[in-house]
C-alpha cells in the first residue's frame, strides 16, 4: 500500500494534506512551523496530529526498508516464490514480516540443523507431508540409517526428523500468527512471590490478569518487581486449547505418520513456539505499557509547562531542608537575583523565630510580593512557618507550593554553574524555585524533561523514545507561547523551531556584543543562522522593542504584507494596532473572509490567526488559563474531616486517578471512579496537571498519610 494513502486512512484526513505534510517534512520544516504557518497545506492539523503522522511515517518507511531487505535476502537464496513475495508485500507490521522471514533467516546451530547435516531432511519432509502412501515412520526411517553420518538406529533417525519437523512448524508464519492471536485473547499474566520478604509489590505475590485487559501501570509495576527480585512472572495459557489449534493446522487425519507429526508438533509448541511467543507477549505488553506511560507523561508535562506565569512580581523562593537549612533567594520581576540567605526553621523554636525575623526583613527590604515554596523535604514545616509569618505581617503577601522536581538536577548541572557561578548549589535551587512561579516554562526548559516528576516509571521507559516525545512537548509549548528574543536564555531559545544549541548560543552572544535586537530582520545577522533556520524560527521570536508592531506578534514576516493589506481592506492601519483601536476588525473580516483572503493572497486559516494576533499583540496564551492557587494559611492532615470541601491543584495525573494538593503537604488521591458522575476511560480525559479543582474529603488515614478525595457532585 502507498504509505501516504495509508496515513490518510489511519488519520482520517485527505491524502492531499498528507502528501503536503510529508513533502514539508522532507524539505526540513519543523512540526511547530508546519502546524502554525502552513495550515492551508494540511487542513489545520494540530501539532499532536502532525507528530503522530511523522512518527507513523518513519515507522512505515522503516517497514518498507526492512521489507526490501527481506525480499532481497530470500531472492539471493533462490527461494523466493510468487506466494511468498505477495505475503511479504502484504505484511502490515514488523512482526508479520519477521514471521515470514524466520524460515530463511540464518540461525545459530540447532537440533534441526544437526539433523539436516545427517541427511534426515527428506525423511522429515516425507513424514510431515502425511500423504496417503506414507509408510509407517519406523519403516520409512530404515532408509536413512548411516553410521558414518551418526544415524545408527531407527530411534536416532526419527528423533532427527522430529526435530526438523518441530522447527519447520515453529517457523511457519501462519502457525505463529494463529497462536499469537490465541495468546493475545486467552493468556493471563501471572505473578507470584520470589521471596518471603514483604515489599511494595505484595499485592502481586499471587496475581493473575488476562493479557488482553491488564492496564499498563500494572505491567510496569510487575516488571519492576521482577527486576528487583521480589516477583516471578510468567505468561500462562491453556496448553490443550493451544495444541488443538496447532494440530488443526498441521495434522492430516488418516495418515500413518499423523501420530508422529502430532508428537513433533507438541514438542514444537512446548520447546520452541510458546517460549518465543511468551517473550514476545511480555515484550508487547511492556511496549504498550511504555507507550501509554510516555503518552501520560507528555499529557502531564504540557499543562505543567503551560502554567500561567506570575510575571513582574518580586518573588522569594524557599528551598526547604532539615540538616542544611532552608535556602532563600529573592529575585526581582525579571528573575534577577536580589538577595540570598539560609535559615533553619526546623531546628528548634528559637531558630524558627530567627528565620521569621530574617525573612520578614528581606520581604520589607525588597518589597516581596509572592513566596514560592518547594514541595520537597521539610516543605511541610517551611509552609507552616511561612503561614505563621504572613499572619504576623498582616499584608497581601501570599505563597504557592511549587513542584521542585529537577531543581537539584539543574543546580548541579553545568548550565546552573554557568548561570550562577558565584552561588552555592543549594542557593541555585532556591533561585530556580522562585523563577518557576514567575515563569514556569522559561525555568523548566533548563531541566531534562524526564527529571520533571509528572509521570510514572519514567526511569523504566525506553530512554530515546521518552526523550523524543517529551522534547516534542517542550518544543510545542515554547513555540505556542513565543519567546522574547531580548530576554530569553539560550536554554529557552534552543527550543524554538529552527534553532539549536549553537545558534541559540550565538543569538545570546550577538545580543551581548551588539545590544538588544530592534527588529526581526536583525536576527538574520546571527552567525550560522541561515535562511531556512530564519524561516522556521522568525514567527516564534518576539521583539517587543521593535518599531514594527508585527515583530511582537506571532505573525510571520512572510505574512506582513498580507497583514497590512488585511488592515487596509478593513479600514485600519498599523498605528491602530499599536493603539488597540481594532474593535470591529474581527466582524469586518468575517463578513468578507473569502474575498479578503483572495485579495491578501493567503488562506482563511492564516488570516484568522493574523486577526487574533492583531487584536492582542504581544499576548501570552497562558494568561487565558486558570491562575496559580495562592494561599495565606495552612492546614494539618488532622484538620481534615470527612465531607470537608476544599480547593486544590492537580499535581499529577496517572492511569488510576489524580493526585491533588489541598494544602496539607500530603497530596490526596481522587480515584478515577470519583472524578465525575459519568464513565471516563482515563483521568486525563477530564483533568490536567495544574488544574484548580473543587474536592470533597472521603476518608483520611493519618497513620499511612493517605487522603481519599472525590470530585463528584
Amino acid at each position: 500500500m502507498n504509505i501516504n494513502h495509508q496515513l490518510a486512512q489511519e488519520l482520517n484526513v485527505k491524502e492531499e494534506y498528507v502528501n503536503n505534510v510529508v513533502s514539508l517534512l522532507d524539505e526540513g520544516n519543523t512540526i511547530p512551523f508546519i502546524a502554525r504557518y502552513r495550515k492551508e497545506m494540511h487542513g489545520t492539523m494540530d501539532d499532536t496530529t502532525l507528530r503522530k503522522l511523522h512518527e507513523r511515517l518513519e515507522y512505515l518507511r522503516n517497514l518498507d526498508e526492512r521489507r526490501e531487505t527481506i525480499l532481497n535476502a530470500i531472492t539471493e537464496q533462490g527461494k523466493m516464490t510468487e506466494e511468498l513475495a505477495a505475503a511479504i508485500d502484504g505484511a502490515e507490521t514488523l512482526a508479520a514480516l519477521e514471521d515470514l522471514y524466520r524460515p530463511y533467516k540464518q540461525k545459530r546451530r540447532t537440533r534441526a540443523t544437526a539433523a539436516k547435516e545427517k541427511g534426515l531432511e527428506p525423511l522429515a519432509a516425507l513424514l510431515y507431508a502425511q500423504g496417503p502412501d506414507c509408510p509407517a515412520p519406523e519403516d520409512a526411517a530404515k532408509d536413512y540409517l548411516d553410521e558414518e553420518k551418526g544415524v545408527a538406529t531407527i530411534e536416532e533417525a526419527l528423533q532427527g526428523a522430529s526435530d526438523i519437523i518441530a522447527e519447520n512448524i515453529s517457523d511457519d508464519a501462519e502457525v505463529r500468527a494463529s497462536l499469537r492471536d490465541f495468546l493475545t485473547a486467552n493468556a493471563v499474566l501471572h505473578a507470584e512471590k520470589a521471596t518471603e520478604e514483604d515489599s511494595v509489590y505484595s499485592q502481586y505475590y499471587d496475581f493473575s490478569e488476562p493479557v488482553s485487559r491488564i492496564p499498563g501501570h500494572r505491567v510496569l509495576a510487575i516488571n519492576r518487581g521482577e527486576k528487583e527480585g521480589y516477583l516471578k512472572v510468567a505468561v500462562e495459557a491453556d496448553r490443550e486449547r493451544a495444541l488443538q489449534r496447532l494440530r488443526r493446522k498441521v495434522l492430516r487425519p488418516g495418515s500413518s505418520a499423523m501420530q508422529f507429526v502430532r508428537t513433533a508438533a507438541d514438542d514444537a509448541y512446548d520447546r520452541l513456539i510458546f517460549p518465543s511467543l511468551e517473550r514476545e507477549c511480555r515484550s508487547s505488553l511492556t511496549d504498550m505499557a511504555c507507550e501509554g506511560a510516555i503518552k501520560m507523561f507528555a499529557q502531564n508535562l504540557r499543562p505543567l509547562l503551560m502554567q500561567p506565569p506570575v510575571k513582574g512580581k518580586v518573588t522569594m523562593g524557599l528551598d526547604p531542608g532539615y540538616k542544611n537549612g532552608c535556602k532563600v533567594a529573592v529575585v526581582d520581576g525579571t528573575g534577577k537575583v536580589l538577595d540570598t540567605a539560609v535559615v533553619y526553621p526546623t531546628f528548634n523554636e528559637r531558630k524558627k523565630e530567627e528565620a521569621i525575623e530574617k525573612l520578614t526583613g528581606l520581604i520589607r527590604k525588597h518589597n516581596v510580593e509572592h513566596i514560592a515554596i518547594g514541595n520537597g523535604t521539610a516543605s511541610r514545616e517551611t509552609e507552616q512557618m511561612t503561614a505563621e509569618m504572613l499572619h504576623r505581617i498582616h499584608g497581601n503577601l501570599a505563597y504557592a507550593i511549587v513542584n521542585e522536581a529537577g531543581a537539584s538536577v539543574y543546580s548541579a548541572s553545568p548550565l546552573g554553574a554557568a548561570e550562577f557561578p558565584d552561588y552555592d548549589v543549594n542557593l541555585r535551587s532556591a533561585v530556580s524555585i522562585a523563577r518557576r512561579l514567575q515563569d514556569p516554562l522559561a525555568e523548566l526548559v533548563k531541566i531534562e524533561p524526564m527529571a520533571i516528576g509528572v509521570g510514572q516509571y519514567q526511569h523504566d521507559m525506553p530512554e530515546k523514545q521518552l526523550a523524543e516525545t517529551l522534547d516534542g512537548v517542550v518544543e510545542d509549548c515554547v513555540n505556542a507561547v513565543g519567546v522574547d528574543v531580548n530576554t530569553a536564555s539560550a536554554s529557552l531559545l534552543q527550543r524554538v523551531a529552527g534553532l539549536n544549541k549553537t545558534t541559540a548560543g550565538n543569538m545570546v552572544k550577538y545580543r551581548e556584543e551588539n545590544g538588544i535586537f530592534t527588529d526581526r530582520s536583525q536576527i538574520k545577522k546571527v552567525p550560522k543562522l541561515g535562511p531556512k533556520a530564519f524561516e522556521q524560527c522568525a514567527g516564534f521570536l518576539r521583539v517587543p522593542e521593535s518599531e514594527q508592531i508585527l515583530d511582537n506578534t506571532a505573525v510571520h514576516p512572510e505574512s506582513y504584507k498580507a497583514a497590512t493589506r488585511l488592515l487596509e481592506l478593513c479600514g485600519y492601519t498599523l498605528s491602530d494596532v499599536r493603539q488597540g483601536r481594532l474593535a470591529e476588525l474581527r466582524s469586518r473580516f468575517s463578513a468578507g473572509a473569502e474575498t479578503i483572503a483572495e485579495q491578501c493572497g493567503v488562506g482563511i486559516p492564516t488570516l484568522t490567526d493574523i486577526v487574533g494576533e492583531l487584536l492582542k499583540p504581544g499576548r501570552d496564551v497562558r494568561e487565558d488559563l486558570p491562575p496559580v492557587l495562592l494561599r495565606q494559611d495552612v492546614m494539618e492532615i488532622s484538620d481534615l474531616k470527612e465531607g470537608m470541601e476544599l480547593t486544590g491543584t492537580v499535581r499529577n495525573v496517572i492511569d488510576f486517578g489524580a493526585f491533588v494538593d489541598i494544602g496539607v503537604h500530603q497530596d490526596g488521591l481522587v480515584h478515577i471512579s470519583q472524578i465525575c458522575d459519568r464513565y471516563i476511560k482515563h483521568p486525563g480525559d477530564v483533568l490536567s496537571v495544574g488544574d484548580v479543582v473543587k474536592v470533597k474529603v472521603l476518608s483520611v488515614d493519618e497513620k499511612k498519610k493517605r487522603i481519599s478525595l472525590t470530585m463528584k457532585g
